[in-house]
């Protein structure tokens, strides 16, 4: 009973050491994180949205979204780019699940709903087939499209999007996840464009 008692008692001892060094190292990396993911997504806006002299992460509207499955309900961040008191675009991240995995997209938009550019944030597609979707001919052949001037859907689904040549799923993916993303501003421009926050 005592052996049992000594352990019981050292095992608290070395938990409760361990839980105070994962604390003391959390609350010491926290910020450093913190700013470095927050340099990341600064970089992403800039990429899609270079026409800006704001602070867009501090200038945002959350707008719930519902994409029909139920469950899958959640907010877009809707960042607002403004040069001066002028509105210079809007940046919102959106998702797709590709032949791979998830597709992480940054999009950038004019106050109109063009796209500016679209940067592929994350993917795990297939190398040298699926993974095409980060290349700049694929990328850019969004640039100045919306959703009056585009039939959103790949060539072979009888749209005007080039896909990749033996990769079809990655490519609508994006497709889908694009047009899903204008829409969504399109349906909520005003509320967007005022800048109220989440």
């Amino acid at each position: 009973m005592r052996e049992i008692f000594k352990l019981t008692v050292v095992l608290t001892i070395i938990c409760s050491a361990a839980a105070t060094a994962l604390a003391l190292v959390y609350n010491l990396t926290k910020e450093p994180i913190a700013y470095q993911q927050r340099l990341k997504r600064l970089a992403a806006i800039r990429a899609v949205q270079p026409d800006y002299d704001n602070e867009p992460d501090k200038d945002f509207v959350d707008i719930k979204t519902n994409h029909g499955a139920k469950g899958n309900e959640g907010l877009t961040r809707f960042y607002i780019t403004k040069k001066g008191s002028a509105n210079t675009g809007v940046v919102f991240s959106v998702s797709a699940v590709g032949y791979g995995g998830p597709i992480g997209l940054m999009v950038g938009i004019n106050p109109e709903g063009t796209i500016s550019g679209i940067q592929i944030l994350n993917h795990t597609e297939t190398p040298g087939l699926g993974a095409k979707i980060t290349e700049e001919k694929f990328v850019h052949q969004f640039n100045s499209k919306n959703l009056s001037n585009t039939n959103w859907a790949l060539k072979k689904d009888g749209g005007e999007l080039d896909q990749i040549t033996g990769a079809t799923i990655s490519p609508r993916a994006v497709v889908n996840a694009l047009h899903r993303g204008l829409v969504l501003f399109r349906n909520n421009r005003e509320e967007i464009l005022k800048g109220k926050r989440g």
